[in-house]
């Protein structure tokens, strides 16, 4: 029971903190806080992401890459130019190590207004922070686990930020319905958005950018908008009202 409750607690923080402070704060400005919640939703992320921690500044320059040329060859996470989830996994990888060490030059033109915390940054990527996370979930297994296949769980706690991008990028742009022609192949793939949190309605994403709630139609339901909406009411968050407020005629 301790490992379900773990395994699922540590899924879905990690997924809470990718969609809401990587992807619409440090990739979009959806919203805005002050600094001092800045700091701590980038210490949380830190936290909850462990040692699959991704760089807010990094994961922001791949994002916008991803939105100028999504579905092309130069998107650095596209489906349609990779076999298979693990190769576009992978290339993704290798295009990520590059932005972080300033050495990819087409992310440079998306440069900017990202959250700053250097050493925290930087600390989140090395071979000690990644090892001492994986070290403490491999502990946690060895007192808490009741049987052998639990322990096939621990490759999903390592790679937990890669794994929740493969499935937002590899199945919200092969699978699902359009409400939107973007020009590109992106989908929302309502089936599976419990596995995603709003994500997987990548087609409105991509329409819309800049909206906080993903979902369009009325049974889209997007629960990570339900979170910023409360910390909006509470002054955590500001949302950026003007882009809220209207919504084209969708398919």
């Amino acid at each position: 029971m301790a490992i379900l409750v773990f395994f699922i607690a540590h899924y879905y923080l990690s997924l809470f903190t990718q969609t809401f402070y990587l992807h619409r704060y440090a990739a979009h400005k959806m919203f805005t806080m002050n600094k001092f919640w800045e700091k701590f939703f980038f210490l949380f992320t830190y936290i909850c992401q462990g040692s699959s921690f991704l760089s807010p500044r990094a994961y922001a320059l791949l994002h916008r890459m991803h939105h100028a040329y999504s579905d092309t060859e130069m998107d650095p996470h596209s489906p349609h130019f990779s076999s298979n989830a693990f190769s576009m996994m992978w290339k993704t990888k290798v295009i990520y190590n590059e932005v972080v060490l300033d050495k990819h030059d087409a992310a440079k033109r998306f440069e900017g207004d990202t959250p700053e915390w250097s050493w925290l940054d930087k600390f989140g990527g090395t071979v000690y922070s990644r090892l001492g996370w994986g070290t403490a979930y491999v502990l946690f297994y060895i007192n808490f686990a009741t049987a052998w296949w639990q322990y096939l769980l621990l490759p999903v706690h390592f790679l937990m930020g890669p794994i929740h991008g493969a499935i937002v990028n590899w199945g919200g742009h092969k699978y699902g319905y359009q409400n939107f022609d973007n020009h590109d192949k992106s989908r929302n793939t309502l089936p599976f958005d419990f596995l995603a949190f709003g994500e997987l309605f990548q087609n409105n994403h991509h329409k819309l950018p800049m909206r906080v709630n993903f979902g369009v139609k009325k049974w889209e339901l997007d629960p990570t908008y339900s979170v910023i909406w409360l910390l909006d009411k509470a002054r955590i968050v500001k949302v950026k009202r003007k882009w809220q407020e209207s919504v084209p005629m969708a398919a």
